[in-house]
């Protein structure tokens, strides 16, 4: 497997990334306090495309007031209408720009463009399109107490938001946080990831340009042990929404106490999908491979564990890892390009010592699971056979192209594997019995359940899990309720 590179063009996303990148705040851009800068690295080359502003507790100070005043000010006094308006114009704007945004997107992260311009920068339009509609439509409701009473709720922006975004879908999940947090009047801080803070900046230039006031989004980048703390910390944010890992989900619920900050948290995942010998063994066979190489693996909610049935399972094995070998690896701005690299040297070799760890805890490596060329941090995807449930493969999460094939023997032993790590974000299952994946369904300790197919999500439906996998939910109405305080009013009908 050879990896090629052609990357020459004088495009739109060219010029951006030639340009320094500096925070935005207050409806400017500008340096951070310290002067300091750090590298945006394009992981398929590991060459420098970007030098971007590296932001401090003091440019966080100054982001926070900036957005406290818009919250006071103009935000969350407009009309709730024009609020959308807005926020349809941006959206107009993304989509005009969409090859810009798209080409900054794949070098920044190491995404291929195919992929990128096929799943991630749709989701944030369709996101944003549809939290503008909520805008003008987030309603109380009349409450009957007494007689002598007109009570009601209302419900009003909870205020400043801290949205902390991960490096592995950088727009769409960046656009998960701020259209529902602007849709229903709060302002934002975002702090998008170290290794991938191009696209934000971007897409912040074109919300001024769409009219969305100075200090309504503001962007600090910088690393998190520094701008994420600050911000968490910070006694004037009034909620903390962010994506990562559990362990630094476990800090920002530390953080937070000192205010008492909402906090929502997305975190990690170890996500089970089943395939039953009654199944549609080349449907599920092609779905898992494409549920865990994906983004090269690097997915909350990659179906990182294969659990198949004894009679199904060398089949499923082959064929997995027949997908596995076909996928193209090359330039990320080539459409034919299926993988691209992972997102960094650390991240790379963290993968690779887990492959080391899955061999030397007894398991067979069928393909893949070495680094591909010498440039980039290209790994070849890695199927494992013969795991055993309590392996460190299958019980902790890898965040890389690494799949672990699981033999079961029933229905009571797919469901006591599955359910068996820390995690519930998601779980898959395979099978033409209707009432088997229903009571599957159920019993699944996951926050989504795909029924014969694997992946797939819309902002229209509830998003997150528990214990490990974190605290709340995300999209739909959930969303709303994240950004909004209910309030009772009582007025006294007989005075």
């Amino acid at each position: 497997m050879s990896v090629a590179y052609n990357y020459t063009p004088e495009t739109a996303a060219a010029e951006f990334l030639r340009k320094p990148h500096q925070l935005l705040i207050d409806g400017r851009r500008v340096p951070s306090s310290s002067g300091r800068t750090f590298k945006s690295i394009n992981p398929a080359t590991e060459e420098v495309i970007a030098t971007v502003a590296e932001g401090n507790a003091a440019d966080v100070d100054y982001a926070v007031a900036a957005a406290r005043r818009a919250f006071e000010g103009p935000w969350r006094t407009m009309r709730a209408a024009e609020r959308g308006h807005l926020l349809l114009k941006w959206a107009d704007l993304l989509k005009r720009h969409a090859d810009e945004i798209v080409e900054i997107e794949s070098l920044d992260g190491g995404k291929p463009i195919s992929a990128t311009m096929r799943q991630d920068f749709p989701a944030a339009i369709d996101t944003l399109t549809y939290y503008a509609g909520w805008a003008d439509k987030i309603s109380g409701e009349v409450v009957a107490t007494r007689d002598d009473a007109l009570t009601y709720t209302v419900r009003e922006p909870v205020g400043v938001v801290a949205a902390i975004v991960p490096w592995n879908f950088p727009l769409m999940i960046g656009m998960w946080k701020l259209a529902p947090a602007l849709a229903c009047g709060c302002t934002v801080v975002m702090k998008p990831a170290e290794l991938t803070s191009l696209s934000a900046l971007r897409i912040g230039e074109l919300a001024l340009e769409a009219g969305i006031p100075p200090g309504v989004f503001n962007i600090v980048t910088g690393p998190g042990r520094v701008v994420g703390d600050a911000l968490v910390n910070h006694p004037d944010v009034d909620k903390v929404t962010f994506t990562g890992s559990p362990g630094v989900g476990r800090g920002i619920m530390k953080g937070a106490a000192s205010n008492f900050k909402r906090v929502s948290l997305e975190l990690g995942g170890k996500s089970a999908n089943v395939i039953f010998d009654d199944a549609d063994l080349e449907a599920a066979s092609k779905s898992a491979a494409a549920g865990i190489f994906f983004n090269a693996g690097q997915v909350c909610s990659a179906g990182s564990r294969v659990l198949v049935q004894e009679n199904a399972y060398d089949e499923v094995v082959e064929r997995i890892a027949a997908r596995a070998k076909s996928l193209r690896m090359g330039d990320l701005l080539d459409r034919n390009t299926s993988l691209g690299p992972v997102i960094s040297e650390k991240q790379m070799k963290s993968i690779l010592d887990y492959v080391d760890i899955g061999q030397k805890e007894g398991a067979t490596l069928v393909t893949g699971g070495e680094r591909v060329g010498k440039r980039g941090y290209f790994i070849s995807p890695a199927v494992f056979a013969g795991v055993k449930h309590e392996m460190r493969v299958s019980q902790e999460e890898i965040f890389g192209p690494v799949v672990s094939v699981i033999k079961f023997r029933d229905e009571a032993d797919a469901l006591r594997i599955a359910n068996g790590t820390a995690y519930s974000l998601a779980a898959g299952v395979w099978s033409r019995d209707m009432g088997r994946v229903q009571r599957f369904a159920k019993r699944a300790r996951a926050g989504t359940v795909w029924i014969n197919t694997y992946g797939y999500t819309d902002v229209r439906l509830p998003w997150g899990g528990e214990r490990d996998s974190g605290l709340g939910r995300e999209h739909g109405t959930a969303a709303i309720e994240n950004f909004t305080e209910p309030k009772a009013v009582w007025m006294n009908l007989s005075a």
